[in-house]
């Protein structure tokens, strides 16, 4: 193949696609976009864009077209774990447990290594452990929020772990920089974090800026074990690392009509507006109430399936105005870093939800999470070939 003159270089070229997202407003389908050397000259429906160009190269890259998505949740200390999809109760022994000689510095540096090669928009990471911070947050190749993760549901630990994470915030404070990795915070989850230590950690990442997220409504048994303080999530994993009673960890009784969302509201902690990750088994008050604070939501759909935790009810929280963005959580549950992959299974999980939905929420759902900007790509911006989502059927 003889290479382009100048003369081609210059010649309009007119790429089509299924879907059409550029990081304003809503997507398109089909949609199109014209490249004149590296800079767009245009975008829109491909007939238009044909009438107003005629003399352009088209070519038809299918798929999507849109900025490069944002993994807003994942585990990347995990990432030298082997996948394996199996029910809840056994991933955790069999999977967490049992490899846990996995985790750590070198998983996440291989995780990340791997998002830096899929060139991805940026990541929302829960760091496990100091080491993995110190390893991460120097990245110059990566953009996000880098939240360590807090675990701690005996009420008496609750000061003593604020302590610790207010020192390690202030000591990594000064290497965060504009455009790169940020500090966040990541109350595990409403079971294994006490009250007392959930409702400092909130006021404690509200006063200093930090963005928070918690694991929240992921697996059925959660509803039961805040309606009774018992079942099988008591029975299968917190019974040996908790006070006596759930009642301890909470602060309260259990009531039949109590949620982790209603809690978490009824705590105060909403109000610091926290992104809620998994969703998965809310009720319609739930959902109201996230929507109500002004939280947002990030939905994992593979790693939900393979871990047999249910499907998340995009429907109800795009209706009540929810801000949705997706992430893969651990290669040992999601498979893999890919975020595209995700969308791709999004749009079979979800059949009667319009797929551009889904593909604004891994693009702009996932910058709103991060409290960044997707690049535009719109008349006069630089073209990229990473806006092209090989391998993605949108429409």
């Amino acid at each position: 193949m003889t290479a382009p003159t100048p003369a081609d270089s210059f010649t309009p070229r007119l790429l089509t696609c299924d879907l059409l997202y550029t990081g304003l407003g809503g997507a398109q389908s089909p949609g199109g976009v014209v490249v004149v050397g590296d800079t767009v000259a245009a975008t829109g429906h491909p007939d238009e864009l044909r009438r107003a160009y005629p003399q352009a190269r088209e070519t038809a890259v299918g798929g999507v077209i849109a900025p490069p998505p944002v993994n807003a949740h994942t585990h990347l200390d995990m990432s030298a774990y082997d996948f394996r999809a199996l029910p809840y109760f056994r991933w955790i022994p069999e999977v967490v447990v049992g490899q846990r000689e996995r985790r750590g510095v070198a998983g996440a540096l291989a995780g990340a290594q791997e998002l830096a090669r899929l060139r991805v928009g940026g990541v929302g990471d829960i760091v496990f452990a100091p080491d993995v911070m110190d390893a991460l947050l120097d990245r110059a190749d990566l953009t996000g929020v880098l939240y360590f993760e807090l675990f701690a549901p005996k009420p008496e630990r609750a000061d003593e772990t604020l302590a610790r994470l207010r020192a390690l915030v202030a000591a990594w404070r000064g290497r965060e920089r504009p455009g790169g990795l940020r500090l966040g915070v990541t109350p595990h989850t409403p079971f294994t974090v006490s009250a007392r230590l959930m409702r400092l950690a909130a006021e404690f990442a509200a006063g200093e800026g930090l963005p928070m997220q918690i694991h929240v409504a992921e697996h059925p048994s959660e509803r039961e074990l805040f309606a009774t303080g018992a079942g099988p999530l008591w029975d299968n994993r917190l019974k040996a690392l908790m006070p006596d009673t759930f009642a301890e960890v909470i602060g309260r009784d259990p009531h039949p009509d109590l949620t982790p969302v209603r809690y978490l509201d009824e705590l105060g902690v909403l109000a610091a507006r926290p992104t809620l990750v998994h969703m998965v088994n809310v009720t319609p008050d739930d959902v109201a109430r996230v929507a109500r604070a002004g939280c947002a939501v990030v939905t994992c759909p593979r790693s939900n399936h393979h871990l047999e935790c249910g499907v998340f009810p995009w429907a109800a929280f795009a209706a009540a105005g929810v801000e949705v963005a997706l992430g893969t959580d651990s290669v040992a549950s999601g498979e893999s870093l890919d975020v595209r992959e995700e969308v791709a299974f999004a749009r079979q999980l979800h059949p009667a939800l319009d797929p551009r939905v889904i593909v604004r929420a891994a693009v702009k759902g996932g910058h709103r999470v991060l409290g960044s900007r997707a690049p535009f790509i719109r008349r006069g911006e630089a073209w990229r070939d990473e806006y092209v989502w090989a391998g993605y059927a949108g429409a």
